[in-house]
């Protein structure tokens, strides 16, 4: 977690700000990156002002009086700064510039504690993961400034109302750029990160009620892809002459053995490879999604692949087991997989840990609680969906079986015995 801030006061022009010919001058405030401005309504001709000084160039008695004003205003902010930190209070740029308007309680807004979130969990979360919460804090941002007209709100604002406004934006927006329009699971996730952040603000006092309270998240049930054995058998023994092709296809064999994911497996070094319990070769590594140890028996299919591929010159140079590639190449690639070993599904490297869970672990008898254990999951429940997963296929390959059945067992039904009273008739006859 971060400590210290850092902290800075610019002075900056605006040409198209400002009448008259002069430029407006903007105070700029820097903490840990992140800037907010605010115009000081004063202005200067650009020829007068020193950009690499961010001051007025001392030319006369007026743009003298100019720079000792900007130069107080700098010393007034870094009091409200050195304030700050010494009643312990969380510092934004934000924060600074509400100070600086004369705007009480500028701490407990939206902007505020989306930004003390992810600045503190940067530290701790996964690249990954925080890349997904800036993408969240992005569409509010968005919809704050649509709905209200202002680039921030108090957090006392927040309401039921605004959830089930920001849910309907969210599901009306339509991208401006090559992104797909948010489907019904990717916006609730944005509305999940976003309520870890209101319960933090919650937790700490800046909000007395949980506007999430009354609401419920609506995920649409989706099935896990995953290859059956089959599939699976088919990938691994397909000959694959294009270099590219058959590493991306190693990979995924790779992880359809151990169950690690993609940054788990980028990550992997000689240091992870270690003498289990059992003196067989396991893998140790830590989830980097979850920071969860991870302790995976090295199967001999999983084995087979590192061997082929740690002397590899781009693996030996980075200390890894297996040459990077992105993530991004490597999905784009495994399409090319999928064509040519005739596998009729969406092929993502996300895909080969949900097979090691399915058609590799659970159905060979696997238990579920070893599973999970390898998987690095935090709670059993997660495992269990692709439990779920093996009892469908179960019954679906019953009730192929019945279906077969059914005419053996019409066949050998034996004939109804005739009536008496049939007999009866034709001995009359």
């Amino acid at each position: 977690m971060r400590t210290s801030n850092t902290f800075g006061i610019h002075f900056v022009l605006r040409e198209n700000r400002g009448k008259n010919g002069l430029s407006a001058i903007y105070m700029r405030i820097v903490v840990n990156k992140s800037r907010s401005e605010v115009a000081l309504k004063r202005q200067v001709a650009s020829g007068d002002w020193s950009e690499a000084k961010g001051l007025a160039k001392p030319k006369n008695d007026d743009l003298r009086k100019l720079n000792t004003h900007l130069e107080q205003l700098r010393g007034m902010m870094a009091s409200h700064y050195q304030d700050l930190q010494l009643q312990k209070k969380v510092i934004t740029a934000e924060v600074l510039k509400n100070l600086f308007s004369g705007v009480k309680d500028s701490e407990h807004t939206l902007h505020t504690i989306v930004e003390y979130h992810n600045t503190n969990m940067k530290e701790v979360l996964a690249p990954g993961t925080m890349k997904n919460y800036y993408t969240t804090a992005g569409y509010l941002k968005e919809f704050v400034q649509l709905q209200f007209r202002r680039s921030d709100i108090y957090l006392s604002e927040l309401d039921y109302s605004f959830i089930n406004k920001l849910e309907h934006f969210l599901r009306k927006r339509v991208p401006s750029d090559h992104q797909k329009k948010l489907e019904n699971n990717g916006l609730m996730k944005h509305l999940e990160r976003f309520r870890k952040i209101i319960r933090l603000a919650v937790k700490m006092g800046w909000l007395d009620k949980d506007p999430f309270s009354m609401f419920q998240l609506k995920f649409n049930k989706t099935e896990r892809g995953y290859l059956t054995t089959a599939e699976l058998t088919r990938l691994e023994n397909k000959k694959l002459t294009i270099e590219r092709i058959a590493y991306v296809r190693d990979l995924f064999v790779l992880s359809c053995y151990t169950g690690l994911a993609y940054i788990d497996v980028m990550e992997l070094t000689p240091d992870n490879l270690v003498h289990g319990i059992d003196n067989n070769q396991w893998i140790k590594t830590t989830r980097e999604k979850t920071r969860i140890p991870v302790n995976v028996p090295l199967l001999p299919q999983a084995a087979k692949v590192i061997a082929k591929y740690k002397t590899h010159p781009k693996a030996v140079a980075g200390g890894t087991l297996l040459p990077h590639i992105s993530n991004q190449k490597l999905n784009s690639y495994l399409k090319e997989v999928a064509d040519l070993c005739d596998i009729n599904k969406t092929l993502t490297y996300h895909v080969a840990r949900h097979t090691f869970a399915t058609a590799v672990t659970l159905s060979n008898g696997v238990p579920i609680e070893t599973v999970s254990k390898m998987l690095g999951h935090t709670t059993i429940r997660t495992t269990q969906i692709y439990a779920k997963v093996v009892e469908r296929k179960v019954s679906d390959d019953m009730n192929v079986l019945r279906d077969k059945l059914a005419p053996q067992q019409v066949a050998a039904r034996p004939a109804k015995r005739k009536s008496n009273k049939v007999s009866n008739l034709k001995k009359a006859s």
